[in-house]
Order: C-alpha cells, then structure tokens, then sequence
C-alpha cells in the first residue's frame, strides 16, 4: 500500500488504519462518511486466509451522503486500492449478494481493532 515498501500490503493491521484513515479524512471534507467495508477477495475470505491473496489488491467502498465521482483522485496513483465511493441506496444494490467486512463504523476485523483504539483513529 506504499510506494516506499510495497510489501507492507500484507501488514494490515500496520497500513489499513493508516491508509483508511487519511482516506476517510479526505472524503469527510466533501461529504459525510457512512461507512467504510472491504469487498472482494478480502470481504469473502476469513482474515487468516488472507496470505493466499498475494498480489490481490484492497477493493474498499465507502457509504456516504453522496456518491463521488472519479474517487481515485483522492488516491496516490501507487496505493494498491480499488476505491468506490457510493450513496446508501447504492452501496446496498452493489453489495447485496455479496459477503463485505465492515470496517467503520464497526470494525469486524478484531485486529484492526486494536491498532485504532491505540491510536485513536478512525
């Protein structure tokens, strides 16, 4: 998820509270966040599975007010993230046969848990 360590994709309890937390910052500034959840690969697989997605990518869609267009912008073009950002009548069309882990505002990765509570953050 850096540009500077590449590997550090496989650190998510290290880098996702990181990276979901300027992103949720970023997008706070135009429109209120709902909800932020993982789908893809890692919404379906338990997070002990997770080492067998090497070289898969973060598919994270965030719930607000309002959709946002062209939500990359708010991406370094290097970050391995597949970003949506969707209203609520949207987000439940796109997830509604499909597993999701939700990640704020509950947090159903235990791990990540943790790491935000001692870092106060998202």
């Amino acid at each position: 998820m850096s540009r500077v360590k590449p590997e550090a994709i496989w650190q998510h309890d290290k880098v996702l509270p990181y990276i979901l937390t300027r992103l949720k910052d970023k997008i706070s500034e135009i429109t209120a966040v709902e909800k932020i959840l993982l789908f893809g690969s890692r919404g379906r697989l338990p997070l002990e599975r997770w080492s067998e997605l090497e070289g898969k990518d973060w598919d994270i869609l965030v719930q607000t007010r309002c959709k946002l267009k062209n939500a990359r912008v708010l991406l370094d073009e290097d970050y391995h993230l597949d970003l949506l950002v969707l209203d609520e009548s949207q987000t439940e069309r796109f997830i509604q046969n499909m597993k999701t882990k939700e990640l704020f505002p509950l947090n159903e990765l235990e791990c990540l848990t943790t790491k935000n509570e001692e870092n106060g953050k998202i």
